[in-house]
């Protein structure tokens, strides 16, 4: 592949499209019900610092093997690696991010597929006077029933690989610029109702005033995995990004306005999530179900509850959606890599996410005693395993790249903040980040 012909219009542009890569799942759902179970404000904290210490270094790393090499991440690293005197196998762990982003898509788009289904709901009235027993067993019937969940799959990840299909210009610049303005606008709104309940000072203080008595290994441990994982770093998908970044740009400039979006996405979230959990005085802590099962029951007992709530679904649909266009770009540009037109690699990406995704939808019926590995069934692989190894591995190995193989002056020029500011951030990354991931892998190992 030459050199890429595509590049993003804008500065505005570039952030808009990281941050739609890093906003989703992990701040919406995941940030909620992972701060609930690890003690709420001391979680907060921790997993800051981490984003500061651990995220932005790496994600930096990641842009500016893209941008150094100006190819898809497998010829960027095979280029940069042979002009560093390296091995030319480095160009695998682009193949290597392809296949994360592959595995974590087809989860993604399964469970995406259930924001579709409740933004219906929600919108009909389904939960106005429902029980809690009639919630979560209507939530259950959900899962059970494979031909709704493959239907909200395989709409979500049409919906996805059309924008992809169209190219970064015209499909994912184009939709950023729409959507993620669109999604922090409802998230304000979201806030701003929070601010009427009686649970929002109580939300306000289990989320900003921490205690540090309930702190343990375990916490810091999930703070770090989550600093990594909602930085969307370790996969290639921002190298692939990098590659298409304005020469004019400001890298850390750029990383350090991604993250503090992304960190007041999971703030703004967790403050309109637990002022109505807080509201019905109910359990922050209540998991994965706490989207899907809580959120409804305790909207459901509230003036005005179904809207609140179809434009909680709206967000969650928003912020998936946005995140699958800028998780697929990375596998068709690697396909791209290798010769293929944009239109026939989007369609093998597209076919093949939707098939793996089947196993994830038949893991809550057909097979949901099919176990093949740790006693767990193809969902619950396919959403740790990738989350919680293949990032830190793949992050690892981009940072070892960026920080000890690539030439001294390539990485000062493709970072674009001199001398003393490489120094900086070389040896934060070798001495700092690079121990933390390797912690985090350790981690979701063990």
């Amino acid at each position: 592949m030459s050199e890429t012909l595509e590049r993003w219009g804008s500065k505005r542009a570039f952030i808009l499209a990281v941050t739609g890569a890093a906003v989703g799942l992990g701040n919406i759902w995941r940030f909620p019900y992972v701060a609930g179970e690890n003690g709420g404000a001391a979680f907060l904290l921790i997993y800051v610092a981490f984003v500061l210490l651990l995220g932005i270094p790496v994600m930096m790393a990641e842009i500016l093997i893209g941008r150094a090499g100006r190819r898809g991440p497998m010829q960027a690293l095979s280029k940069l690696a042979v002009e560093a005197g390296a091995s030319r196998h480095w160009r695998w762990l682009g193949l290597f991010g392809a296949f994360t982003v592959f595995c974590i898509l087809s989860f993604y788009s399964v469970v995406s597929g259930w924001s579709i289904e409740f933004l219906v709901a929600s919108i009909n009235g389904n939960f106005d006077g429902a029980s809690a027993a009639e919630i979560g067993a209507g939530f259950d019937a959900f899962l059970a029933n494979p031909g709704l969940l493959i239907f909200n799959h395989s709409l979500f990840l049409f919906m996805t690989m059309t924008v992809v299909a169209a190219g970064v210009a015209k499909g994912l610049e184009r939709l950023n610029n729409l959507l993620m303005p669109l999604l922090y606008g409802l998230l304000l709104l979201l806030a701003g109702y929070a601010t009427t309940t009686d649970g929002f000072g109580t939300a306000l203080s289990w989320l900003f005033l921490p205690s540090f008595d309930d702190v343990t290994a375990s916490v810091v441990l999930h703070a770090m995995g989550h600093a990594f994982f909602t930085l969307a770093v370790g996969a290639c998908a921002l190298m692939a990004y990098g590659a298409y970044m304005p020469d004019e740009q400001s890298l850390p400039k750029a990383a350090f306005a991604v993250a503090m979006l992304d960190i007041s996405v999971a703030l703004l979230a967790g403050i309109a999530i637990f002022s109505v959990v807080f509201a019905q005085g109910m359990d922050p802590a209540d998991g994965p179900g706490l989207m899907f099962v809580t959120l409804p029951i305790a909207f459901s007992e509230l003036p005005w509850g179904a809207f609140w709530l179809s434009v909680f679904f709206l967000l969650l649909l928003l912020a998936t959606w946005t995140s699958a266009i800028n998780l697929a770009e990375p596998m068709v540009a690697t396909l791209q890599g290798l010769g293929w037109r944009r239109s026939v690699s989007t369609a093998v990406v597209a076919l093949s996410v939707w098939l793996l995704g089947l196993l994830s939808a038949f893991s809550f019926s057909s097979l949901a005693d099919f176990r093949p590995l740790f006693g767990r069934n193809v969902f619950e692989l396919v959403s740790s395993i990738p989350p919680d190894i293949f990032l830190p591995l793949g992050g690892l190995l981009i940072a070892i790249f960026a920080a000890w193989v690539m030439p001294r002056m390539q990485v000062v020029q493709a970072l674009g903040v001199g001398e003393s500011g490489y120094v900086l951030w070389r040896n934060i990354v070798r001495w700092v980040s690079i121990p933390l991931t390797f912690i985090v892998l350790l981690g979701g190992l063990l």
